[in-house]
Parts: structure tokens; C-alpha cells; sequence
């Protein structure tokens, strides 16, 4: 499967599906950035506290869901909690798929849409 396919979601993802660059190939300093993408996944209930941590200090949280289904009450539970914080921070969540929730600090919006389309 090619990287565009990943990314517009042609399947699910996994951590070993993603390439390390060397950041002295780039111009760009990754520790001067002030926003990060950091990716978890959510197991449980828990595992909701370092996201909103992650989103309040101003970062983009891409979380894995799949070990949950969408009719979970606990999945219901941590999507309310988790669209409160993007309430709280000015910020924006979608769910992509059944399988990620992405969630932004403020001044950051998620198109609804695909490039292209």
C-alpha cells in the first residue's frame, strides 16, 4: 500500500508503517517548532489525560481508536471528554474513519473535505 493511500485512508496504520528522517536533512529545526503532531492510541480510559495534555499545551493529537468501537460507551465517554478540550482550547476533533480521532489546539481547524475532491 503507497503513502497516499495511508494517508487518505486506504487501511489502517501502524507505528512500523512510519519512516524516521534525519532531521539534518531538513532546514527546518524540529525542536523550534511550536506544534507538534504527536500520534497515541487509547486503550483506556486513561490514556485520554496525556492527550488532552498534549492538545492543551498546543500540539495535534492523531489518537488510534481501533480497540474500541464506535457504540463503546466507554469510546462515547472519551469522545465527550475529548470534544470538550477542543471546545475549551478553541480547537476543532473529527473522527476519521472508524479508526482515528484527530484533535487540534485552537487556531487550528480540520478540513471536512479531501484535496481534490
Amino acid at each position: 500500500m503507497g503513502l497516499m493511500s495511508k494517508l487518505l485512508g486506504g487501511g489502517s496504520a501502524s507505528t512500523e508503517d512510519y519512516v524516521e528522517l534525519d532531521v539534518d536533512d531538513f532546514d527546518a529545526n524540529a525542536s523550534a517548532a511550536q506544534v507538534q503532531i504527536r500520534f497515541a492510541e487509547i486503550s483506556e480510559k486513561n490514556d485520554v489525560i496525556d492527550i488532552k495534555d498534549a492538545v492543551y499545551d498546543g500540539d495535534i493529537v492523531v489518537a488510534d481508536i481501533i480497540r474500541h468501537t464506535t457504540s463503546d460507551r466507554t469510546m462515547e465517554h472519551i469522545t465527550d471528554e475529548l470534544k470538550q478540550v477542543a471546545r475549551e482550547v478553541g480547537g476543532d476533533i473529527v473522527q476519521k474513519e472508524d479508526d482515528q480521532l484527530i484533535i487540534t489546539p485552537g487556531g487550528v481547524s480540520v478540513s471536512r473535505s479531501k484535496i481534490g475532491r
